[in-house]
């Protein structure tokens, strides 16, 4: 079975502080999710159209498992708490088997 992904790239980020209380949330939702973070907010280079921003890497077991711990509870309270602290490209995307 093909592993899945969440990817954040952040464009910006208006309110560190929701980031933050967002950020503990979605620790505590991904995990209960089955998710493993990769990657978050290290270094990055950017090209073509890219902005070398925050970017996150989760890996989940399975695409149905990605988008289950996208649409818990958990995760929903984590996205209020974000509400409009930043913009972000986030996608769910599936891995090659």
């Amino acid at each position: 079975m093909a592993k899945a992904y969440w990817v954040s790239a952040y464009r910006t980020v208006s309110d560190p502080e929701k980031l933050a209380a967002y950020s503990k949330l979605a620790a505590a939702a991904v995990e209960a999710g089955g998710g493993r973070v990769l990657a978050r907010g290290g270094r990055v280079v950017a090209h073509d159209a890219g902005i070398a921003e925050r970017t996150v890497l989760i890996e989940f077991d399975s695409f149905e498992q990605a988008v289950a711990a996208h649409e818990s509870a958990a995760y929903q309270e984590a996205l209020v708490a974000l509400s409009d602290g930043v913009e972000r490209d986030f996608r769910i995307i599936e891995g090659i088997d």
